[in-house]
């Protein structure tokens, strides 16, 4: 990806509305391309790396935050586990429940509304970066409490230098890997691993940090 058209010093509630709303209309407009542009994208590392941390009895509860058009949600199904979705987008929550044939919510990144202590496991692919780096914390503290203890996340991000703003109609936030350590462990997460994708290239054409993290049992 680009680097963003600006860096922002603190946003207003104003403009975390247009990021949200032109973001989601960004997705709304290119659904269906979306769909087939991602259909066939091999995440099979990125789901092994959450489900081989997470120590419960199966079937899992999984929650695929940023779900999309559902392909993820498919594979975990498929697996015996019991995946959730959610996405902000209205257009891909209706094909991830029609693809999928799982439960998926329509919510807001920025305004979740999350039960307590309800997942083994979160994945987070390609999702947590559209969330600007001064409303991280309130979101990863949802996310935390809606894992049980001992519970696990997941996420991969576009790696970058800390920057944010726009690429095109998209918001982003690109964290290195230092500063995103320093998010995940200010909200209670314990690292587990993280790694560099795609897997098998040189660092510097490795654009995506992954990363698991545990929720402390006690």
């Amino acid at each position: 990806m680009k680097p963003p058209e600006k860096t922002p010093t603190t946003l207003e509630a104003s403009d975390l509305e247009q990021i949200t709303a032109t973001t989601l209309q960004h997705y709304a407009a290119s659904a269906e391309s979306f769909r087939e542009g991602t259909r066939d994208h091999d995440v099979s590392q990125n789901i092994a790396a959450l489900l081989r941390h997470i120590e419960v009895p199966l079937p899992f509860s999984i929650l695929d935050f940023g779900c999309g058009p559902g392909r993820d949600l498919k594979t975990f199904r498929a697996l015996g586990h019991q995946p959730v979705g959610l996405d902000g987008c209205p257009r891909f929550v209706d094909m991830a429940r029609a693809d999928s044939g799982c439960e998926v919510w329509q919510q807001d990144f920025l305004q979740l509304d999350l039960p307590t202590e309800r997942f083994d496991g979160i994945f987070a692919n390609a999702s947590l970066f559209h969330i600007p780096a001064q409303e991280l914390s309130q979101v990863l503290s949802k996310l935390y409490a809606t894992l049980r203890p001992g519970g696990v996340l997941f996420s991969s991000n576009p790696r970058g230098h800390n920057e944010e703003g726009w690429n095109g109609n998209r918001y982003g936030s690109y964290h290195d890997l230092d500063a995103w350590r320093r998010h995940l462990a200010a909200a209670g997460f314990v690292e587990l691993e993280h790694y560099y994708r795609p897997a098998g290239l040189p660092c510097d054409q490795q654009p995506w940090l992954a990363s698991v993290w545990r929720k402390p049992k006690t």
